[in-house]
């Protein structure tokens, strides 16, 4: 049984130290749900292993406060310890960055916060590490629409305690050559398709990456090959060679501008693009963006990596990315968060939810 009368850090090492690993998230949610029941206050609907539970008070304004439960593999990284580093109180363990300390801090505001100044509908979902067909939040937008109504949201994704507007986009695409397989010894008989991509990879490696700015925030992209195949045997000259291209792009780019961007820069290629997902403007010009923004202190950055606040941009709502611990260490095996970034968006969280 959680107890959620303890310190969002304690909550942190509790559900950091139930392992759940994408596809395995269903012990977490039964406990999450057995310690948000006695909550009189909330009206709690689960769907799968995802758990939706709202205020139900008449404000009016609605913001959605979300976190995925599960993790990457744990390898050697579960229990929970606590160290100390640089004289700070550090909670080390596999989720504990990506991102069970946001949500430790979520359901601890869950059950104290019985009046909040808006209507909070907190979100809990599976399957954010693994592919968007299987997402939670994604399942819940097609299932239950209606259950992520809003004029806000926040996500827990970790982010130093800083406000991280909207997120770049991302798509995978193959680019492909052709050639003419013969022997190696008549190599002058074939033609080489992995020779044949040696001017695409120079266009990578000539590419310079755009910074783009999107409401007052500076989204840098980025393109890389980060997949290379080709040959048939060591005596053959190969007829096909593919290069796997990711594609980095700011939220000023819809889906459609981001496959057009890339196949003006590979003209001439096959290209297929294999994988989607746009991008989320920031939405700091929003009221209920600036009021968050002004109460948890500092100044928004941008997020270079993809997010689940993009599914909320899709639905028309402002999203921002709002959590303890350093992406940088998420999925690391040495994954650790300072205690006192815990604290910290806690305390921010709190502030803004009880006097925005």
């Amino acid at each position: 049984m959680l107890d959620l009368t303890a310190s969002s850090a304690d909550i942190t090492r509790a559900i950091c130290d139930i392992p759940s690993e994408s596809g395995d998230e269903k012990a977490l949610a039964d406990a999450v749900v057995a310690a948000l029941r006695p909550c009189d206050h909330l009206e709690i609907v689960r769907d799968g292993d995802a758990i939706v539970a709202r205020t139900q008070l008449g404000r009016d304004k609605r913001v959605v406060i979300a976190g995925h439960l599960d993790t990457v593999p744990i390898n050697d990284n579960l229990p929970t310890r606590d160290i100390v580093e640089g004289g700070e109180d550090v909670i080390w363990g596999r989720g504990s960055v990506d991102m069970k300390a946001g949500v430790a801090v979520q359901l601890k505001l869950a059950a104290e916060l019985v009046d909040p100044v808006v209507d909070i509908t907190w979100v809990w979902y599976d399957h954010e590490e693994v592919e968007a067909t299987k997402n939670g939040l994604g399942r819940i937008a097609r299932h239950h629409p209606e259950l992520l109504e809003a004029d806000f949201a926040i996500l827990g994704e970790p982010s130093n305690g800083a406000v991280e507007g909207g997120c770049n986009g991302t798509m995978r695409a193959v680019i492909r050559t052709e050639g003419i397989r013969a022997h190696s010894a008549r190599w002058w008989m074939g033609e080489n398709a992995i020779h044949h991509a040696a001017s695409l990879l120079q266009r990578l490696a000539e590419y310079q990456a755009r910074t783009v700015e999107v409401e007052g925030l500076a989204y840098r992209e980025g393109l890389n090959a980060v997949r290379i195949g080709g040959g048939v045997a060591g005596n053959v000259i190969p007829d096909a060679c593919e290069i796997e291209v990711n594609y980095r792009f700011a939220p000023n780019l819809s889906g459609d501008e981001a496959v057009a961007y890339v196949r003006r820069v590979f003209d001439g290629f096959d290209v297929e693009v294999t994988d989607l997902s746009p991008g989320a403007r920031p939405g700091l010009d929003a009221p209920l963006a600036q009021a968050f923004v002004a109460a948890v202190g500092g100044v928004a950055k941008p997020k270079y990596g993809w997010t689940d606040v993009a599914r909320f941009s899709e639905l028309g709502i402002p999203a921002v990315n709002y959590g303890p611990g350093d992406a940088q260490l998420a999925h690391h095996d040495q994954e650790r968060v300072p205690v006192s970034q815990i604290v910290a968006v806690e305390r921010g969280l709190r502030a803004w939810l009880t006097s925005a």
